[in-house]
């Protein structure tokens, strides 16, 4: 099944497949946990200031029915393989879907 952005859900492709970028309660408390208050990191996103290790600790948390074999690594390098133009939208979903709610 693929994203459904209405419901917040973007879609990240790594190694060739797309995973699902779901930001339910238990994702983002995991991510709030390891990159501090989501609204401070909204912030830095709108400012420009998110940096990578950020956004791939933000996607890797939110990866729904995660592979064991897929890595934190391979989604940090999915990102800078595919460049910021391409995953930038996946992040204003999720970010939309964050400040916004369902």
């Amino acid at each position: 099944m693929g994203a459904n952005a209405l419901r917040g859900e973007a879609a990240l492709r790594v190694g060739g497949t797309a995973h699902v970028l779901r930001p339910s309660f238990a994702a983002l408390v995991a991510a709030e946990a390891e990159l501090g208050p989501l609204f401070a990191l909204v912030e830095r996103a709108a400012d420009g200031r998110l940096a990578l290790g950020e956004l791939a600790c933000l996607f890797w948390h939110l990866v729904t029915d995660r592979p064991e074999a897929l890595t934190r690594e391979a989604i940090g390098e999915a990102i800078v393989q595919q460049g910021l133009a391409t995953t930038t939208p996946a992040l204003r979903i999720v970010l939309g879907q964050i400040l916004q709610g369902r």
